[in-house]
């Protein structure tokens, strides 16, 4: 089929990517012409496993191309993608709006022919019935322009595997042949029998924001617990380990620790939150509000437990910072609770060296006043205590004797509790997690 993906940042390039694999004709639109000659060099904006060699054979294949123009687009496609961000409002923490409404504001009146438009960005329920009755205001052909809504659930990190084997595909639509078309373009991902969840618009825009706030919510409460494990020198990744085994619980999402970060489950929460309290039922989703507070407490008490390892004070000290990134596997530092807590230090007196094997250059144009190395023995050097704050499996490898001889002080918060605890402190080191006895 003929495809537009219009936006091509994380979401949108690897959407485009994917749908070119899978065997679709796909034309990438954005309005950066940096950003779009870049992609159809084969050259990836952003780190993720696998993804340039992916993108490079496919605009080596002739499927997949990229452009400026939603004229070309309207023109040459017969479903249209789109991938731009609804980010955080400042003032009120809701979805803004603005780049999703001027895509279909500029793109609905050059749709001259019948198709399908379909959201793939995370917005505000009501959002796709409002689009819908909008495309068949402006477009010459009318209600033959449709528009679906059908949610992204991708991971950084396994965006690529997200895409083409995904837990599930939720498709909204409001006619039976909008849900026939989406069945047609992701028939090359269904026959292996990926579930198929097909509802309404609505049901569809809210499937991916209850998606992350149950998900928040599992994250944030391991923490919570966490806290009351070091209250009692608990360990909360034993604790962790046996409610996992409950079937109605589940092991995913409950490594305690430095808390959640990133462009999404933070953004969407404060979204839902902000639409709770439009549609007038804010009083059921009050506890967001704590679980996203309880979240960014998780970056004061890791800083809180590697103060207390250098007797109260940074001021003076040496601080070595291994991870900078949000999560593994990404160079995405957009509210990385491990950035957050380097800077923290670093305003608290301490001198931070920070290592990250894709991130640092990122950080390093948000915050140039801290000191980057470039391997993690190096930021580790005269260190009065390191912090461990992204689970790269680089830092899992590292012998703690070997850095035990560089660093002035062994010393480490394991933010993330997946250092092996006996084996630092048979090294020498005192080694503190959040949640896990003191050494």
């Amino acid at each position: 089929m003929r495809v537009s993906v219009i936006g091509t940042g994380y979401l949108g390039a690897v959407h485009a990517a994917c749908m070119a694999e899978i065997g679709h004709e796909v034309l990438g639109v954005d309005a950066d012409p940096e950003k779009v000659a870049g992609l159809a060099d084969g050259r990836a904006p952003f780190y993720e496993p696998g993804f340039d060699e992916l993108l490079s054979r496919m605009v080596r294949s002739g499927r997949l191309r990229f452009g400026t123009s939603l004229a070309e687009a309207a023109e040459s496609g017969d479903i249209h993608f789109i991938c731009v961000g609804t980010p955080q409002m400042p003032d009120t923490g809701a979805a803004d709006m603005s780049l999703v409404d001027s895509v279909i504001d500029e793109l609905a009146p050059q749709l001259r022919r019948g198709c399908l438009v379909v959201g793939k960005s995370t917005v505000p329920v009501g959002t796709a019935e409002r689009l819908r009755a909008r495309i068949a205001e402006l477009a010459p052909v009318g209600v033959a322009a449709d528009l679906a809504w059908n949610p992204e659930f991708l991971s950084e990190g396994t965006a690529i595997k997200d895409t083409l084997q995904p837990d599930r595909l939720v498709v909204g639509t409001a006619t039976a042949m909008a849900d026939a078309v989406l069945r047609m373009v992701y028939a090359p991902i269904l026959v292996s029998g990926t579930p198929y969840v097909s509802t309404d618009l609505h049901t569809a825009e809210l499937v991916k924001v209850s998606a992350n706030a149950m998900l928040a919510t599992k994250i944030s409460f391991i923490n919570a617990i966490a806290d009351i494990c070091d209250a009692v020198d608990a360990d909360v990744v034993t604790l962790a380990e046996a409610i996992g085994l409950d079937s109605r619980i589940g092991p995913s999402s409950l490594a305690a620790g430095l808390g959640f970060g990133g462009g999404c489950l933070s953004k969407d929460i404060r979204a839902l939150k902000a639409r709770a309290e439009e549609l007038g039922v804010i009083d059921s989703l009050n506890f967001l509000r704590e679980i996203d507070e309880l979240n960014i407490r998780r970056r004061r008490r890791t800083v809180d437990v590697a103060r207390t390892l250098v007797d109260g004070s940074f001021a003076d000290r040496n601080v070595a910072v291994l991870g900078v990134a949000f999560k593994p596997n990404t160079d995405d530092v957009r509210d990385s609770p491990a950035l957050s807590v380097a800077v923290r230090i670093r305003h608290e007196g301490a001198t931070v060296r920070v290592h990250d094997p894709e991130a640092a250059s990122n950080a390093r144009e948000l915050f140039p006043d801290l000191d980057y190395a470039t391997e993690p023995e190096k930021a580790c050097e005269g260190a009065d205590v390191v912090l461990h704050l992204t689970e790269w499996a680089q830092y899992q490898a590292i012998d703690p004797a070997y850095l035990a001889s560089v660093v002035r002080q062994p010393r480490i918060v394991d933010a993330r509790n997946v250092l092996p605890l006996d084996r630092w402190r048979s090294a020498g080191w005192t080694i503190r997690g959040l949640g896990r006895a003191a050494s």
